[in-house]
């Protein structure tokens, strides 16, 4: 059964950092790209960032540029979100995805297959 568990949410002040991680199974892991995804209460779900198969490839949000950096560990079938100077507007939950379809590192979420649980980001004062 594929599974993606997205963790390392929580509360945190603005300014400051939170790093994701989303553990994969089920699947052969290097083989495929990994996209980061959030949604805030009442907004679509978005594109944060992306990562190829080798990790050779990554996307990011123009929103998260210079703040966000996405890594891989095949080794440990893991995925890595470093997320640096939080801001307010990074207040959303968190989800991790599989893309099956080895198109590249695609940005909208209807390109991806499965999807973790979600982890809640709160940057607040």
């Amino acid at each position: 059964e594929v599974q993606l568990q997205a963790s390392g949410g929580g509360l945190v002040q603005p300014g400051g950092s939170l790093r994701l991680s989303c553990a994969a199974s089920g699947f052969t892991f290097g083989d495929y790209a990994i996209g980061w995804f959030r949604q805030a209460p009442g907004k679509e779900r978005e594109g944060v960032s992306g990562i190829s198969s080798s990790g050779r490839s990554t996307y990011y949000a123009d929103s998260v540029k210079g703040r966000f950096t996405i890594s891989r560990d095949n080794a440990k079938n893991t995925v890595h979100l470093q997320m640096n100077s939080l801001k307010p507007e990074d207040t959303a939950v968190y989800y991790c995805a599989v893309d099956f379809k080895r198109l590249g590192v695609r940005r909208d979420p209807p390109a991806y297959d499965v999807w973790g649980q979600g982890t809640q980001v709160t940057v607040s004062s």
